[in-house]
């Protein structure tokens, strides 16, 4: 049994941009149809959702995020990143129980999907909690560790490497470190020899700030990037999260290995870290993808508000409002999340395919007139366009409710209740 949905437009971003009229029918996880309508159905359907004219296009992909980090909403704002972190985010953290991550988290998961994300690419303590609640909730997470001095171990990162690339359908694991200027060059060496034990890419916060680069410099004569590098961190390929701050050599690095920069403009904003060299980077065909990093220092978990802010600040960047077009931000969203986070059956909508989507209200103001849904998407959209989130082929958010085994005032309650006893 499946979900049949059709006077649908298709947005399947595939190839291209194009977008088509007509049915896109599940089946169990899978997409099992695209295309016009048909006279003759043969397969038995679950929901058959007449769409109206409005869109299925491929879920958002959040490509770096810390989804516990919901409990610090709103609570350290307006200072610059290292003091935010050394005196504000810190010393929270510290207090949470493993449990906290499982209810904060739960949070984020309300959030993502009603801004159409149908996985998020999460760096944070506890991985078994993250895992558990992906199968709890049905959505899909990718597993990537914070290791650092402070927490966590190689042989640790080893076990969770085996352990949760085999846990369930909706879960994986990639390996990854929090920064260099948090974590040893010992570590780092021992992360490249797992790196090519299990000929596995690496991930981590990397140039995000001038200080950060200059630090690296100073206690090694070389970028981050170029760090990694040297230490064959990235023989595998692999990604950087903000890369605000990346040399025209780290960009070579980043060409030759195949990496994804992931761009968090919204949070690199409001910490006043810096704008990407996004145009640059896409000239040089390296692909780039989009996080909203995490609500301690974004606030909100918003796709729509990321895509518009990857490519307004471009414009600002470079004074010039051709570059960075709105289909190449879609791409980024949707397609180009999938491939970083190792998602090859979630990147587009074809037969076959994971059936993790989301459908758009184009029956909203701010999606009309439509000369081109494309561009109203990421110029104008918002979440309140999004009507359905489907993740492996499970309604999990629809028109305002959600699907996920919990009333969502129950999780409002457990995380204000804890927050004030984090804080006492």
């Amino acid at each position: 049994m499946g979900i049949r949905f059709y006077n649908a437009r298709i947005l399947t971003m595939q190839d291209n941009m194009e977008i088509i009229e007509g049915e896109l029918w599940t089946e169990k996880e899978r997409i099992s149809y695209i295309g016009p309508k048909r006279k003759e159905i043969q397969q038995g359907f679950e929901r058959e959702i007449d769409l109206k004219g409005n869109l299925i296009l491929p879920g958002f992909k959040d490509a770096h995020t810390h989804s516990a980090m919901t409990f610090l909403r709103s609570y350290a704002d307006d200072l610059p990143l290292w003091d935010w972190l050394s005196k504000q985010v810190f010393p929270m953290e510290a207090k949470l129980r493993g449990e906290d991550i499982y209810s904060f988290s739960k949070l984020a998961i309300l959030e993502y999907l009603s801004s159409g994300i149908t996985a998020c690419f999460d760096m944070y303590f506890h991985p078994e909690e993250m895992a558990r609640l992906a199968v709890d909730t049905g959505f899909r997470t990718v597993l990537v560790p914070g290791l650092n001095d402070f927490n966590f171990s190689l042989e640790e990162m080893r076990d969770c490497y085996q352990k949760y690339n085999a846990f369930h359908t909706l879960v994986s694991y990639q390996l990854g470190f929090h920064a260099e200027y948090t974590t040893s060059k010992a570590l780092m060496e021992g992360l490249a020899k797992i790196s090519e034990e299990f000929k596995a890419p690496v991930f981590t916060h990397n140039s995000e700030t001038k200080g950060e680069v200059a630090g690296c410099l100073e206690r090694y004569g070389m970028t981050p990037t170029a760090l990694m590098d040297a230490l064959g961190m990235l023989n595998y390929g692999g990604g950087g999260y903000h890369c605000v701050y990346l040399s025209d050599e780290d960009m070579d690095i980043f060409k030759k290995r195949g990496m994804t920069v992931v761009s968090n403009p919204g949070s690199n904003m409001k910490l006043a870290s810096g704008v990407p060299r996004t145009a640059e980077l896409l000239k040089r065909g390296i692909p780039m993808a989009i996080g909203t990093d995490g609500a301690a220092s974004n606030n909100c978990l918003d796709m729509f508000r990321e895509m518009f802010l990857v490519t307004g600040l471009a414009k600002l960047r470079e004074e010039d409002a051709s570059v960075v077009s709105a289909e190449e931000v879609l791409k980024m969203a949707c397609v180009n999340g999938a491939h970083c986070m190792g998602l090859k059956d979630a990147d587009c909508l074809s037969e076959g395919k994971l059936a993790d989507l989301c459908v758009l209200d184009l029956h909203q103001p701010n999606m009309q007139p439509v000369n081109s849904i494309v561009k109203n998407i990421v110029y104008s959209g918002s979440k309140q366009n999004v009507e359905l989130t489907m993740v492996n082929g499970k309604i999990l958010y629809e028109k305002g409710k959600f699907f996920i085994g919990e009333d969502p005032e129950e999780i409002y309650v457990k995380a204000n209740r804890r927050m004030q006893e984090l804080k006492g």
